[in-house]
Formats: C-alpha cells, structure tokens, sequence
C-alpha cells in the first residue's frame, strides 16, 4: 500500500523558520555589503565573497520558500 508524502517539517513552524531564516540571511547580505564598501580592492579575498553569498543565498532561498508555504503557496 501507497505511503503518503508528508512534509519532514510540521506545519505550525514554517511561519517561525520563515522569519529566522530571513532574518540570518539579511543579516548576512547585510555584512556582504559592509564587506564590500569596507575593504580595498586589494584586500578583498574571493572565498569569503563566495562563502559569504553562498550563505547568504541558501538562508533567502529557504525563508521564501518557508515564507511561501506558510501564507499558503505550496510550491
């Protein structure tokens, strides 16, 4: 017999995921941008840049996602 497909998160904190994750994901685009207009050119090193935005991008990624799901958009 078919199991049915259920989400691994409960339903109830993806209003709170949301907000977390969207907060540590513009905290860290945040420090991206004072990282940029901080430094000299010469200064400025690509991991941290790419590390940085990386992060960045999977914690903005995750709380649209979360952000979505919670208003009732499942995608």
């Amino acid at each position: 017999m078919a199991k049915s497909i259920s989400s691994p998160v409960p339903d109830v904190w993806y209003p709170t995921l949301s907000v977390f994750m969207l907060c540590i994901g513009l905290f860290v685009t945040a420090s991206f941008f004072i990282y940029e207009a901080t430094s000299s050119t010469k200064n400025r090193s690509l991991a941290k840049e790419l590390t940085t935005g990386a992060v960045a991008s999977v914690f903005l990624g995750f709380g649209s996602l979360f952000l979505l799901l919670s208003s009732g958009i499942y995608v």
